[in-house]
């Protein structure tokens, strides 16, 4: 982040303050982005908001409401660019503006080519100094909103793979109903309920027959859509919904329903496909300490090889998680 009238590491907390209070609206603003902010003066928080719900007041709004006439010379952090239309709130912009603060630090600009650029070009042409957060702080918080995003930018959801492997990256485990532990089990039901939709392919279905629902975790959003991709009858009980049409045609038909994040189960077929095709934007891999020999892997055969970025590892219980990103957000 730039350097200004207060230190960059000074800065980069502040906006990580903004950025936690967004996520206080993580399971009531869909489809509208969670977003954050907090107006400092002399050092000190004197308001703090998040957008709470769609159709609600924006946490420009809200924070400046709390800090009053301190707002005036005050520096206002926000998680993601003020916007300048009139919906059904009045601009933030326009809020901040009007407040007289004197410094904006922005997480990150509006991802809309037909929004992008709008917020801070009003704020800096009415004498307000605005930065936009650059390095580790701007990638949080691309981070915050990476599905959001690739909704708003790609039209269509931001698609996760998820699979459990063994350590010799088999998708089976003779004589075993589960690759890895109870504790990488609960992780992935907590996936499922941070997720608008979850999908596997019809090989998975007929073998399976998935549930795929969210179990023994809270949903505040409730339960994720579920979907199975290609063609053919269902199995007989599933309450899957089927998507015959085109993998491209159907993430499109997803989004223009109002699904952003897309969390894809399904077997190294379905995986192989969506991932010739660039459709896969993250990567989640539970290793488990064991080895299985003669199964299928996590992936069936690609055309060429796909570099990862940002690989992150931890342990979950007895297994391992790994994290990396086909497309950074």
């Amino acid at each position: 982040m730039s350097a200004g009238s207060d230190a960059p590491s000074v800065d980069a907390g502040f906006l990580e303050r903004a950025l936690e209070l967004a996520e206080r609206g993580r399971a009531t603003t869909h489809p509208n982005p969670v977003v954050g902010a907090v107006v400092v003066s002399g050092g000190r928080v004197v308001g703090e908001g998040f957008h709470e719900r769609k159709g609600g007041e924006h946490a420009e709004a809200i924070a400046l409401e709390v800090a009053g006439t301190r707002a005036r010379g005050a520096t206002v952090y926000v998680t993601l660019e003020p916007c300048t239309h009139h919906g059904s709130t009045p601009p933030c912009a326009e809020a901040l503006i009007r407040a007289g603060v004197a410094r904006v630090v922005v997480g990150q600009r509006d991802p809309n080519p037909e929004v992008s650029g709008g917020g801070v070009e009003e704020l800096r042409a009415a004498g307000v100094e605005v930065e936009v957060a650059d390095g580790e702080p701007g990638y949080r918080a691309r981070l915050q909103l990476e599905a959001w995003r690739t909704w708003v930018t790609l039209g269509r959801p931001f698609v996760t793979y998820k699979v459990a492997v063994t350590l010799d990256g088999r998708v089976r485990v003779p004589g075993s109903r589960w690759v890895t532990g109870e504790e990488a089990r609960r992780l992935v039901h907590r996936l499922r309920a941070a997720s608008d939709a979850v999908a596997v392919g019809m090989g998975t279905v007929r073998e399976d027959d998935p549930r795929l629902d969210a179990r023994d975790v809270p949903t505040p959003r409730g339960q994720p859509r579920r979907l199975a991709f290609g063609r053919g009858p269902l199995r007989a009980g599933s309450e899957l919904e089927l998507r015959p049409g085109t993998l491209d045609g159907e993430l499109a038909a997803l989004a223009a329903e109002g699904v952003q994040s897309l969390l894809l189960e399904g077997g190294p077929t379905l995986a192989a496909a969506f991932l010739e095709r660039e459709l896969v934007d993250k990567l989640l891999v539970l290793v488990a300490p064991r080895l299985s020999g003669d199964a299928p892997g996590m992936v069936a055969a690609l055309p060429h090889a796909i570099e990862l970025g940002r690989l992150a590892s931890r342990r979950v219980g007895e297994d391992v998680l790994l994290e990396a990103y086909v497309h950074e957000p």
